[in-house]
């Protein structure tokens, strides 16, 4: 099993403006001549971190790292002022165009697979390849299962917490009943909200229990921000058109990928990446037969850091012993 590659400390970071609300938060580690990625965090609205990095060989990437609008170290935090899909893809190219890269590697996983294929599918000349983990295209479907009917079934006992801030004759409309409490001025509600919302993904994000996965979801500064922001995108279906990844795909097919997905991803079920996968003849779709939704499960770990040994010596035209 292939692991993360030890932790390294960021060589440069920039503080970008992209509007007169917003700053991001963006770093670079690795090699400054290596193969750009971009590491696109999921959400939205976790933000990254030191383990954002570990997934790629410093000696071969420019490593890419930044924190989305309203979540981790981009400010004003939980914001949802100009927060939508296309705030974001339009923050991706002002990042690479900030940075000087021509083109990039994008790697994203949950909501981070979202937005890389709405990137790329906008700027698909800016693209050399894509390593997807969890694939959510967020349509009202998979919006309804995890957050409404569906998956709670399989956690009734994780459930119950999650619609414990909200009044019975309120249930039939979750996200509604939620979005009321986020987007509130009384801050108890809002916080109370915010963690039972951050909490049940996080409880029900691995195949096994994790309880430092949870604890990372149930941080209130963080939740707050996971909270109101996904709940803002998904009250508005993710500010995208019906099914308009897949219809889209066809602009993006020429294009390498990696797809990676665990068999038993509560949060984002399978045939999401499937269905991906159909769509986008030259991809490469990766089950991993012991995993839930985490990056951090072995398997999927495993599994993503060896397409990005992949990616960077196609890209690099690395034999193996050169890599």
């Amino acid at each position: 099993m292939q692991t993360l590659y030890p932790q390294i400390k960021p060589h440069a970071r920039h503080d970008l403006a992209v509007d007169k609300t917003h700053t991001l938060y963006v770093d670079e580690s690795g090699s400054p001549e290596g193969l750009p990625v971009v590491f696109i965090h999921g959400g939205p609205g976790a933000g990254c971190d030191a383990q954002s990095r570990r997934y790629f060989d410093p000696n071969l990437y420019r490593i890419v790292t930044f924190d989305q609008r309203g979540c981790g170290r981009s400010t004003p935090h939980a914001s949802l002022e100009n927060n939508t899909t296309w705030d974001l893809v339009a923050d991706l190219e002002r990042i690479r165009k900030h940075l000087g890269i021509d083109k990039w590697v994008l790697f994203g996983g949950s909501w981070g697979s979202t937005l890389a294929l709405a990137y790329a599918q906008t700027h698909p000349e800016r693209v050399h390849g894509l390593i997807l983990r969890g694939i959510f295209l967020c349509r009202p479907q998979e919006i309804e299962w995890f957050y409404q009917c569906g998956a709670s079934r399989l956690f009734p006992d994780y459930w119950q917490d999650y619609i414990a801030p909200i009044p019975q004759d309120e249930r039939h409309d979750l996200l509604s009943a939620f979005h009321k409490r986020l987007v509130g001025n009384d801050q108890i509600a809002q916080m109370h909200a915010a963690k039972a919302w951050s909490m049940w993904e996080g409880r029900t994000a691995t195949l096994r229990p994790n309880p430092l996965v949870v604890d990372r979801f149930s941080e209130p500064q963080r939740a707050l921000s996971i909270a109101r922001i996904e709940c803002h995108y998904f009250t508005n279906n993710a500010f995208l058109e019906p099914n308009q990844l897949i219809r889209d795909m066809a602009k993006i097919a020429h294009l390498p990928g990696v797809i990676v997905h665990g068999r038993y991803d509560v949060i984002c079920p399978l045939d999401n990446a499937w269905e991906l996968h159909q769509a986008w003849p030259n991809s490469e779709l990766q089950v991993i037969r012991d995993a839930g939704h985490a990056a951090s499960e072995t398997g999927i770990t495993d599994a993503l850091v060896r397409a990005a040994d992949l990616m960077a010596r196609r890209m690099l035209n690395l034999s193996p012993d050169e890599a």
